[in-house]
């Protein structure tokens, strides 16, 4: 069986980007990408895609009504398909048994259940949202039990490793890809379908194949490997502020060493996005189901450490600012979890925001990408606050930096936005209250030169020295 057409259910950060890509590169493949969501899928067949990701538009636009289809026909998708993937949203469960750590596989069951529902002749399911190990055991357990005459199936493990703002390039120029399958020969040769369509532009040396459930725990792993680092930067940073070292020459002199390297050693107020936190808390909920209590303990720490350092840095803008910021005017650069990207799963700045909005400050926010009702939708979610029409009266949101600054009394940047390097930060400055404060969050601003204007500056792991009074009051003078 040639793969000739394939039909992906989820239209999210994985589904779309990658069925994008595949059908670029693979251009007499049909490439259909469904969804529950009408908006979605109408936002998929506009202008404005529901999604921000450099290069996505270009990739989109290339292969749009030619051999890239988004559609709300998920039945006539599953009947059609020769390759299934299932690219659905796997959230933290908020209630029942495992609340707060175990992965919800309520949407995987549905995609599963659709798929035994219509579909027709052999198929090849694909795993592609994040899972708890053994999952596709369940997806089958679903698909054999509602088993049609003249179908079968196999199971694959495909999970995705992109990193958002680079999504794009990732599925271009991948690391590697992962594919998991039974060690039976219809597994072996499912395993050899799907390798067929990556290999129209990714090196064969670079697909790894293995058995399912090493496929699916390595996805989890890739992610927990990748937040402890942060985590445990992060740690350093806190000991660096305390003892007067810098954490950015910390961090410097870890990576040279060639058994560590530099990567995903940047100190910053926290790490967010869809993955990080989700993994690792499932992680955490599979070591405790297995009886590992260690292990558990282990891989909680990262997350613990990641909550200190959110709250942390909150405490630090409160702490400059004499103790409060109950109706102080502060601005807040940023809103997105990292650069490049309108997500604001797990954002650090939804914490900072909200420990300030608890404290009485009002706040300007300004992002470039995220749009200003996914913020408020954010801020006034019923697990954020129980007083959501209180919280809108305290938000203002801006389409500009100037103007979410001007009166303001400090700067607190929270995502790594590269516009914000390059602000008139002496104009910033003169529209400012005073003493004007900046919070760097990520530690990507000219420290110096912001000192050299007159702000009292903090970050990240390192003492900076303060303006003189003297510079201070002479800029007051002039404004």
């Amino acid at each position: 069986m040639v793969i000739n057409k394939i039909c992906c259910i989820g239209a999210g950060y994985v589904g779309g980007p990658t069925c994008s890509v595949i059908a670029l590169k693979c251009p007499d493949i049909v490439v259909t990408v469904v969804d529950l969501s009408k908006e979605r899928i109408g936002q998929w067949n506009s202008d404005k895609l529901p999604i921000y990701e450099p290069g996505l538009d270009n990739v989109v636009k290339q292969c749009r009504g030619k051999n890239l289809f988004f559609s709300n026909d998920i039945n006539t998708a599953i009947k059609e398909a020769d390759l299934i993937f299932i690219s659905v949203n796997t959230p933290t469960k908020t209630f029942g048994n495992g609340k707060g750590r175990a992965a919800d596989l309520k949407y995987v069951e549905s995609a599963a259940r659709m798929i035994a529902d219509v579909a027709t002749g052999n198929k090849i399911v694909v795993e592609k949202s994040t899972v708890p190990v053994r999952a596709a055991e369940s997806i089958m357990n679903i698909l054999r039990a509602n088993h049609r005459p003249g179908v079968s199936y196999q199971i694959l493990s495909n999970p995705e490793f992109l990193a958002e703002g680079t999504a794009v390039d990732d599925l271009l120029n991948a690391d590697r890809v992962l594919i998991g399958g039974e060690d039976t020969p219809e597994g072996h040769d499912a395993i050899e379908k799907l390798c067929w369509v990556y290999e129209h532009w990714i090196n064969r040396s670079k697909i790894l194949t293995t058995n399912t459930w090493s496929s699916e725990l390595s996805k989890l792993a890739a992610n927990a490997f990748l937040a402890q680092r942060i985590s445990s930067i992060n740690s350093l940073s806190a000991v660096c502020e305390s003892t007067g070292a810098d954490i950015s020459e910390v961090a410097r002199a870890v990576g040279l060493d060639s058994r560590i390297g530099p990567k995903f050693l940047q100190a910053s107020v926290g790490f967010g996005g869809s993955c990080f936190q989700k993994d690792i808390l499932n992680l955490v909920y599979i070591c405790e189901c297995l009886n590992l209590p260690e292990v558990a303990a282990y891989w909680q720490q990262v997350i613990t450490m990641n909550e200190y350092q959110k709250s942390r840095f909150s405490a630090k803008v409160i702490e400059s600012l004499f103790n409060t910021v109950t109706d102080k005017q502060i601005a807040m650069l940023g809103f997105a979890f990292k650069k490049d990207t309108g997500d604001t799963r797990e954002s650090p700045a939804i914490t900072v925001a909200t420990t300030l909005l608890d404290e009485g400050a009002k706040l300007h926010i300004y992002d470039p990408k995220v749009e200003p009702s996914q913020i408020m939708d954010d801020l006034t979610h019923p697990v954020i606050t129980e007083e959501p029409e209180k919280v809108k009266k305290a938000v203002s949101i801006y389409d500009d930096p100037y103007s979410a600054t001007k009166g303001t009394h400090a700067i607190v940047l929270c995502t790594e936005w590269d516009e914000f390097k390059t602000l008139d930060f002496q104009r910033i400055y003169n529209g400012m209250m005073k003493p004007a404060y900046v919070f760097d969050g990520r530690k990507i601003l000219d420290h110096d030169a912001l000192v050299r204007i007159g702000f009292q500056v903090q970050t990240i792991g390192k003492r900076l020295a303060r303006p003189s009074l003297a510079r201070i009051w002479g800029s007051c003078n002039q404004i």
